[in-house]
């Protein structure tokens, strides 16, 4: 199971080139066997990036989170146990949203796929990947 990162799922709808082709073959091989996550808390962040003028979309978030869902990624709710996990991530930089992605991962046993140093850095058992490789 592999849960994308913010930035990585903007990457992976744009056609960026940032993403590698290690990280793109596993994410269509879990495509391709439902088992790609993203955290609900993303498209919460994608909105205020557009909000803020720092994105663009061409249909506005909810189409694009509607098409992104009707094309199999699957998406993760938050719950008060994530949001309790995410408050106890020890040395995670504070980050309300990068920590309630890395408490998804960690509650459900995915793989976490990003490019953010910090959590590729971070000392602990998350699993994850460079989204750059």
């Amino acid at each position: 199971m592999i849960l994308l990162d913010t930035h990585v799922l903007v990457w992976l709808s744009e056609g960026n080139r940032k993403l590698g082709q290690e990280s793109i073959r596993l994410i269509d091989e879990a495509l391709k066997s439902d088992q790609l996550f993203v955290s609900a808390i993303s498209f919460w962040e994608v909105a205020m990036l557009v909000e803020k003028g720092r994105i663009e979309l061409l249909h506005g978030v909810d189409l694009w989170r509607r098409s992104l869902i009707d094309n199999g990624l699957q998406e993760m709710s938050l719950s008060g146990d994530i949001a309790i996990q995410s408050a106890l991530l020890k040395d995670l930089h504070g980050d309300p949203a990068d920590r309630m992605i890395v408490a998804t991962a960690l509650n459900s046993a995915m793989t976490l796929c990003t490019a953010d140093q910090k959590i590729l850095g971070w000392q602990n058992k998350l699993q994850r990947v460079d989204a750059k490789s």
